[in-house]
């Protein structure tokens, strides 16, 4: 049966937040957690030591535990931070940029390749199976066409790589070095005053025709519209598919969670997942159209 994960908290949230979420996380039908902070070295509510412990005991409750790694690396401190979360043979790491790749080679520590990396063929999966890769993660904005003929790819390659699909939430697009959140109230993202904390699900950013384009989180911006790809889970099982990604948000999760374990296991869920955030669905990627394009 296809395996449910949950990203990495891709928001800033309060230390107590993040340890409320993972305490409910590990009573839901989830199979493997990815924790870290995965987008700005200034959200610092939570040490390394707490990832660990957070790890350790969630490990301890049957779920299988994978580090992430920040997208964006920008600093000698954003090393020694990327080099902490390598310095360990617990837990896998996800790889989400070439520096944490290259460290998880020279440790010899197993990785997975996060959707932010730029993985598009048979060959780059080849070379990366050779050098520690566990399971590769589809680019959010590839289709189930390439991701067909990837796994086809594999198979041909006799390659046992599992693949993972990000099926529910905002789609992380870009990373910048500037802070979108922190010029938006006009401050340097250097004294941001962590105002990302005051907004658990991103700032909206409309066009002046009112529709929701972008979410802005800090130096990431995230899509519009709020991805979900339950409908296609049959078809993602019958290509194959190892793991289907979801992507946290802070208010009733465990409902997404519960609706797409009713999905996997060939139930009609009696509603599609809660629009937690007030956000139109769309499956464009999916369907090799505009990401933002709703399809069936």
């Amino acid at each position: 049966m296809m395996k449910l994960s949950l990203g990495p908290i891709l928001w800033f949230w309060s230390r107590q937040t993040v340890f409320d979420f993972y305490a409910n996380a590990a009573e839901w039908p989830v199979d493997t957690i990815y924790l870290g902070e995965a987008v700005c070295s200034r959200r610092r509510e939570l040490k390394p030591d707490d990832w660990f412990d957070l790890a350790r005991d969630l490990k301890a409750c049957g779920k299988d535990v994978v580090l992430s790694t920040q997208t964006l690396i920008e600093s000698e401190a954003d090393l020694r931070r990327l080099r902490r979360i390598c310095d360990q043979n617990e837990f896998a790491v996800e790889a989400n940029d070439q520096s944490a790749l290259q460290v998880a080679i020279r440790n010899n520590l197993p990785f997975i390749t996060g959707p932010s990396m730029n993985i598009y063929n048979v060959a780059t999966l080849k070379i990366l199976a050779k050098q520690g890769l566990k399971g590769w993660n589809l680019p959010v904005e590839l289709g189930k066409e390439t991701l067909e003929q990837l796994i086809r790819g594999l198979e041909s390659e006799g390659l046992d790589v599992p693949s993972e699909v990000f099926a529910w939430g905002f789609l992380p697009l870009a990373w910048s070095s500037r802070c979108f959140t922190a010029r938006h109230y006009n401050l340097p993202k250097d004294n941001c005053e962590f105002r990302c904390i005051e907004h658990p699900d991103g700032m909206e950013l409309r066009s002046r025709e009112s529709e929701e384009l972008f979410r802005i989180n800090g130096i990431s911006t995230l899509s519009g519209s709020r991805y979900d790809l339950m409908r296609e889970l049959p078809d993602m099982q019958r290509m194959g598919v190892s793991t289907v990604r979801l992507s946290p948000e802070h208010l009733d999760m465990d409902e997404v969670v519960n609706r797409f374990d009713q999905a996997r296991r060939g139930e009609t869920p009696a509603s599609d997942p809660l629009q937690l955030v007030e956000a139109p669905p769309c499956n464009g990627y999916w369907y090799g159209k505009p990401g933002m394009e709703l399809v069936g």
